[in-house]
């Protein structure tokens, strides 16, 4: 099950076809309420995800799967790990936004997103404000607000891809389908306590995040990778959020045992 990052929506998985197909493996990828063809859900939680993925991998009759959550899908990997341990395989968790209250969260992020999360934390209102002129510019401009989000001199030379770059745009458009109260109630989530203890995961999580990431700092994945019990992280020195394009035929094949071994593991 592949979790989009934010904003974002289901065709985002798309970058995953092709070494999905060349593995064997299944990759479902899935839109979260508010955003593509999902419709809004009225003050739903994150833990209210892992409730909503019972559901999906129920129809497509799956009794046990695993996650991948990128960036702000990271958040949501976890919390299905913590829920779900006796339907997980394994979960993992990529260039993954980590808890808020946590010291300096936000410290090493790019200045544009820095202030971003900073003013929505003082007045919620500005979320709705702020995503609605986002939807206005993705209409407008999809290939500039993409840029836009993209300032990591390690990240840019992946728009270079025209697959990559019409993947990751049609993400942004499918983002704001419905309009822009499922991303800007998302950010709000991403600012408050997430409701579970990371201590308490059991599932077997893979963590892999690039040292040079802007959108989700590495301060995120270190903390991540230590709060979570036996977390198999691996760091990447010089590269940031969007590491995981020419990855994730590594990174399907670990979460789905086929690797012939778990991926290393780094205290960088």
């Amino acid at each position: 099950m592949y979790f989009h990052g934010w904003p974002g929506a289901r065709v985002e998985g798309l970058l995953g076809d092709d070494a999905a197909r060349a593995s064997g493996v299944r990759l479902v990828s899935i839109d979260r309420p508010g955003m593509g063809l999902s419709t809004f859900q009225s003050n739903r939680e994150l833990l209210d995800w892992p409730d909503d993925v019972v559901e999906i991998a129920g129809s497509l009759g799956l009794t046990r799967f695993a996650v991948l959550g990128i960036s702000g899908g990271g958040p949501y990997a976890a919390a299905c790990a913590w829920k779900l341990p006796d339907r997980l395989t394994s979960a993992g968790i990529v260039s993954s936004l980590a808890p808020f209250d946590i010291p300096g969260a936000v410290a090493s992020m790019g200045r544009r997103n820095r202030l971003a999360f900073e003013l929505v934390q003082r007045l919620s209102v500005l979320r709705r404000i702020l995503m609605a002129r986002v939807a206005w510019s993705v209409s407008r401009r999809p290939e500039r607000a993409l840029e836009s989000g993209v300032t990591a001199a390690a990240d840019v030379k992946y728009l270079d891809r025209s697959n990559v770059r019409s993947v990751l745009e049609q993400s942004l458009r499918e983002a704001f389908r419905g309009g822009s109260r499922g991303p800007a109630w998302e950010m709000g989530l991403y600012t408050r306590p997430w409701g579970f203890p990371l201590e308490e995961i059991r599932v077997p999580v893979h963590l892999w995040h690039g040292e040079e990431d802007v959108n989700a700092p590495i301060s995120m994945g270190r903390y991540l990778a230590t709060s979570i019990p036996g977390c198999r992280a691996t760091f990447y020195p010089g590269e940031a959020h969007l590491h995981f394009v020419d990855r994730l035929a590594e990174i399907l094949a670990v979460l789905s045992g086929r690797s012939g071994g778990e991926s290393k593991t780094s205290d960088r």
